[in-house]
């Protein structure tokens, strides 16, 4: 959420921002008129109650002297129902104003590129040797029928579209991945892990800003008004909701490996082969809490830590800088990351890392107290290390063998229990 105050104070700069994010800029306008009114109000109260102050003391003194005072009592009960009348239109007025300053979306960073969409971005870095195959590589879902290990049939049957059945060893390679993400982000850059509840409340998810804007791609549960988990950015960034965390305490971060579920509304027809886009799906998530001095060095950090993880798999990737008709609601700033699958002859995004600046913490009330003892909202960043099924593709398309099998990367070898290749049986 952005500050009233900077919105008062930069109005053409935020419809400009809105704009280029490819949202409805008249919403700064209907604001702004709000809580014109909104202060007009409070003036208006304020001046009332300063009158009634004086005739309260007025009545003091004419009865201190046994003089009558009913009719000055009679002008500040008059005065007391006119503060009434405003401070119900001021009631009124007060949860349409926070619905619209909900409904503002962040302003991107000064370097980030101005685009409409995804054709706008800018890839900044890519990483590893495209891998060359002597036969003609097959995609993932091809794969994961021939070895048995990938079943979207009985999954379909068991829920619908969209829901993914892994068996043998790729379960075992998917929870192999997770298990490495969350050692590699544990012991070697810092983070502490957390096993966070996948369900969480209205408030949570408004929070971290999926709600209200992004409310019909959600799953809610019924009749508790509890939303699963669209990503483990919303439990985790808002464990410390309403809190003032110490200054030496910064910067925290938190990773955690849920389930994720979204509806993805918006989405009909895309990428229907295979899994690369599913309604449930495992991530593991690197979340900051920072002092916002640090925050785009701290995302700088943070795409490091996601990148590692596709180095040490060994599988190509590009960085690409988001543009802002690209860019999410609540970020100011954000890179993706994607992977190659040479079976689908694509990059597939695997994480996105972001920088919200004091966006979230606003909506969430975080605050911390800095060297002059100073009340401020910290900095939040997250980003995924990494998604999954896609860095699963990625795998299942890069290793494969020319007989159909597959080699398990090294690093995850540890994780698969001996088994070091996915072959076919019988």
């Amino acid at each position: 959420m952005l500050d009233i105050n900077f919105i008062r104070n930069n109005p053409e700069k935020v419809k400009q921002a809105i704009a280029h994010k490819q949202e409805n800029a008249a919403s700064v306008d209907q604001l702004l008129e709000l809580d014109a009114q909104r202060r007009s109000l409070i003036h208006t109260c304020e001046q009332l109650k300063s009158r009634r102050n004086e005739k309260s003391k007025e009545v003091s003194e004419l009865k201190k002297r046994g003089h009558d005072a009913s009719g000055i009592i009679g002008e500040t009960k008059k005065i007391g129902d006119e503060i009434k009348s405003f401070e119900e239109k001021l009631n009124g007025l007060e949860p349409q104003i926070q619905n619209l300053l909900l409904r503002i979306p962040n302003i991107p960073a000064a370097d980030v590129p101005i685009g409409k969409d995804a054709n706008d971005n800018v890839v900044v870095k890519t990483w590893g040797q495209r891998k060359t195959f002597d036969f003609t590589p097959l995609p993932h879902w091809e794969l994961g029928h021939m070895l048995n290990i990938l079943d979207l049939e009985r999954s379909s049957k068991i829920t619908g579209s969209g829901f993914i059945l892994l068996k043998g060893p790729g379960a075992k390679l998917e929870r192999a991945l997770f298990c490495f993400m969350l050692d590699l982000h544990t012991r070697e850059h810092g983070y502490t892990e957390l096993f966070p509840p996948f369900l969480v409340n209205r408030t949570s998810m408004t929070g971290t800003g999926q709600l209200p804007k992004l409310e019909e791609d959600m799953y809610r549960t019924s009749p508790d008004d509890l939303f699963l988990v669209p990503t483990a950015e919303v439990p985790v960034t808002n464990i410390h909701r309403d809190e003032i965390l110490p200054y030496k305490d910064l910067p925290v971060y938190y990773t955690a490996y849920t389930p994720c579920f979204r509806r993805e509304a918006g989405s009909y027809g895309k990428d229907t082969r295979g899994i690369i886009r599913v309604h449930q799906f495992n991530k593991v998530e690197l979340v900051k809490l920072v002092r916002p001095e640090t925050s785009y060095d701290e995302l700088e950090s943070l795409l490091g830590n996601a990148e590692k993880v596709l180095q040490l798999l060994g599988l190509e990737y590009r960085v690409v800088k988001l543009s802002t008709g690209d860019m999410s609601f609540a970020a100011a700033k954000c890179y993706d990351i994607e992977v190659w699958a040479p079976g689908a002859d694509k990059f597939l995004e695997v994480s996105s890392c972001s920088n919200f600046e004091d966006f979230q913490a606003r909506r969430m009330n975080i605050r911390f107290r800095d060297e002059d003892g100073k009340l401020r909202f910290v900095h939040t960043l997250n980003g995924s290390g990494l998604a999954l099924p896609r860095t699963v593709i990625a795998i299942l398309e890069t290793y494969q063998n020319k007989d159909g099998s597959i080699t398990i990367p090294d690093v995850l070898q540890p994780y698969m229990g001996g088994i070091r290749i996915i072959a076919r049986q019988g």
